[in-house]
């Protein structure tokens, strides 16, 4: 059998699932696959596309899985990817495809998941030079370089995108703005009692907030870069980077130049089985507007376009009427989640909501005139998502009163996935109900979380289900009466506490020792760090030493922070934050030999940035020469013991502070805190995961008159 020609234009995250559909559902049927990719490498995760700068690295955030177009020839189609060769025409009469590159494609069968572009608002200024979108790597990365120079940055745009970007300026050191045009943030997916508790919580992050203010020009200096945003209410900001994040637009073009259906406020008209007007052309995903007349901006929409325009395709029965687009994220920290109707719009709803101003934590749960839920939002704890979420899309019974179920946990009866329907979807990124991902364990013989993900998909799209899925996949196994198991990871079968035991008692002092004798395999990138951990904190050598030194992760082998731009910053203990005035002058000169940014850090210390690794061991010798020592900032154990200045000098002071602080802090700076559960890269900085905790005034450790924080990595 001759193979049909299929020509798909965008290999994005909903193009790429296309692909993977069309397999599952064309097994008897070979195509000849052609892939018109814009960007210079396959399809990858733009979901989580801000973990890039936390140092995921692209191929981390790939989609193409390994093998997988030589599997795709495997089952007798034949496939070429072609990136950075987007397609410019399309004639539907010689049904073909023309290419950036001058190629032209022949076609049966023509699917366009072209996308979306970012919309950058048109007002003065706008394409000067450091004003950026965020929408590729190659986004992320100008914004980086950026950033060195910027000093501060502002966000044009208060929706989940601006926020993660903000979030991004943040990290980067920028002093950061954001500005919405709505009179709150996220404005589509919070009513104004969260949006009211989202901007606190914000805010409280050092992010300044303008909302009810557009943009009204961007000044540059004598070099065309951007200098300066100037909003509608007159406040002019001074800002040497601007990040667009103000809406999509569907990318739409190509369809409209070769006279196909678009809708009057843009996207490619399809009917419920993703079809154009033309019987040979799909669209999906982003640039297509649904027979709903939307123009869905999220991935579970476009996975579920992909999944009927494949099965359309290959002749099953297979149709998109529409998709959840139920929203859960953590933006700067802060849970934010917005399920079903969440503004109540349904006639006859009616919504119940707790609010606490102190604990900065909003509920609202939308009820329909039946009494069923069809709504929600959640600010600053969302642990109920993952069972509400499915219940308002189900139209399950609720397990208690709506008004218990906006309460805080531990006035109510824990909500979980034991109380969720059958039917209920819990991945609504690939439509997998519970009775799947149950049936998995109970029918299909997986026994983990990852065999059932592998099965089902559940959990791979956008990831907010990934807790709901454990739990019932735990639920599945209990319930058969299997053992649930509890290892650290798949080399070993043993909690963290009992490898903890074993290394204690029978004296192991290396990690391979301990997996020869407890373990298998090679181990990898959670057993590893968590074992470097044990043997530290048990003082079975120096971390550097032989094989410690290979489980050690960048900061623990430079005994500094990896920034970045690839340079080290250098932050010496100061116990207490007290030092003397031979040894500011010591930290100075080393700032000023070696040209090294310095700032004073939360913690009362002083950071010096910028060093080379080379320089590392010279700056260290100079530190320890004058008294200072390692530890601080990277190392995964108490950090600083921060202090007013007590006493001595404090009018009100009636304790000395600094000198509990500074023994605090000796004392226990060598405590190992690297929690069990951590699956962080081991090359990812330390200080990704800090967790700050004030002592509270109830606090046996807070005495009357002594101020004393203290910060620590766990």
């Amino acid at each position: 059998m001759t193979p049909q020609h299929l020509v798909l234009v965008g290999h994005g995250m909903v193009g790429q699932r296309f692909l993977e559909a069309l397999d599952e559902h064309s097994s008897t049927t070979p195509w000849r696959i052609t892939v018109l990719a814009e960007e210079p490498r396959p399809a990858y995760d733009r979901v989580h596309l801000t973990s890039w700068f936390t140092g995921t690295s692209a191929d981390e955030l790939s989609l193409l899985p390994p093998g997988f177009t030589a599997r795709l020839r495997g089952a007798g189609h034949r496939v070429d990817l072609c990136l950075g060769d987007p397609a410019t025409a399309v004639d539907r009469a010689a049904r073909t495809v023309t290419t950036r590159a001058g190629r032209t494609v022949r076609y049966d069968v023509l699917v366009l998941a072209t996308g979306s572009y970012p919309f950058v608002p048109p007002v003065p200024g706008h394409d000067a030079r450091g004003c950026h979108v965020y929408r590729t790597i190659e986004d992320l990365e100008a914004i980086r370089d950026r950033a060195a120079e910027a000093g501060a940055g502002a966000v044009v745009g208060g929706g989940l995108l601006g926020l993660e970007a903000a979030g991004a300026l943040r990290a980067l050191g920028l002093e950061t703005h954001v500005v919405e045009y709505a009179p709150r943030l996220m404005a589509l997916q919070v009513d104004q009692g969260g949006g009211d508790i989202l901007r606190r919580k914000i805010e409280e992050l050092d992010v300044v907030v303008h909302t009810g203010a557009g943009t009204e020009r961007i000044d540059t200096g004598t070099d065309g870069s951007a200098r300066s945003m100037t909003l509608s209410d007159g406040t002019v900001l001074d800002v040497g980077l601007v990040v667009f994040s103000a809406g999509i637009r569907p990318r739409d073009q190509l369809a409209r130049d070769c006279g196909l259906l678009t809708a009057e406020r843009g996207g490619i008209v399809v009917d419920e089985r993703c079809r154009t007007a033309d019987p040979r052309v799909w669209a999906i995903g982003e640039c297509a507007s649904a027979a709903d007349g939307r123009v869905y901006g999220l991935v579970a929409p476009g996975y579920a376009m992909a999944e009927a325009a494949a099965r359309d395709i290959s002749g099953e029965p297979g149709s998109f009427t529409g998709a959840d687009t139920s929203t859960q994220l953590k933006l700067l920290g802060v849970d934010v989640a917005s399920f079903g109707d969440a503004h109540g719009v349904t006639e006859g709803a009616t919504g119940v909501v707790y609010a606490s101003q102190r604990a900065a934590v909003y509920r609202k749960l939308v009820v329909g005139p039946d009494g069923r839920l069809i709504g929600g939002v959640l600010v600053g704890d969302t642990a109920a998502y993952d069972v509400l979420r499915p219940l308002a899309l189900s139209g399950g019974d609720l397990p208690a009163a709506p008004e218990q179920l906006v309460l805080p946990p531990g006035q109510v009866a824990p909500l979980g996935p034991p109380e969720l329907p059958d039917d209920a979807v819990v991945c609504s990124c690939h439509h997998v109900t519970k009775a799947v991902i149950a049936g998995a364990v109970r029918d299909g013989g997986c026994t983990s979380a990852a065999q059932v993900r592998k099965a089902t998909r559940a959990g791979t799209g956008c990831g907010s289900c990934a807790k709901a899925v454990e739990s019932i996949v735990r639920d599945g196994l209990t319930a058969s009466g299997a053992e649930v198991a509890r290892g650290l990871c798949e080399h070993f079968a043993h909690t963290r506490a009992e490898l903890f035991e074993i290394v204690r008692v029978k004296g192991i002092s290396t990690f391979s020792r301990l997996l020869a004798e407890h373990g298998s395999g090679d181990g990898c990138e959670i057993c590893k760090p968590v074992v470097a951990s044990i043997l530290a904190g048990l003082d079975r050598g120096h971390i550097l030493d032989g094989e410690q030194g290979a489980l050690q992760d960048t900061n623990d082998h430079h005994l500094a922070n990896l920034q970045r731009n690839g340079s080290y910053s250098v932050v010496p203990r100061i116990p207490g934050g007290e030092i003397t005035p031979d040894g500011l002058i010591t930290i100075g000169g080393i700032a000023r030999d070696f040209g090294l940014y310095t700032k004073i850090t939360g913690g009362q210390r002083i950071d010096l940035l910028g060093a080379r690794v080379d320089q590392l061991p010279l700056i260290w010798a100079r530190l320890v020469d004058a008294g200072f020592e390692s530890g601080h900032a990277y190392g995964k154990a108490l950090r600083t013991v921060k202090s007013c200045v007590g006493q001595t000098w404090c009018r009100y002071g009636v304790q000395d502070s600094v000198a509990l602080a500074i023994e605090l802090e000796l004392r226990y700076r060598g405590l190992r805190a690297r929690t069990s559960s951590s699956r962080r890269s081991p090359a990812a900085p330390a200080s990704a995961r800090r967790h700050r905790a004030r002592t509270s005034e109830s606090s046996p450790h807070r005495r009357a008159g002594t101020c004393i924080w203290a910060a620590t990595a766990v």
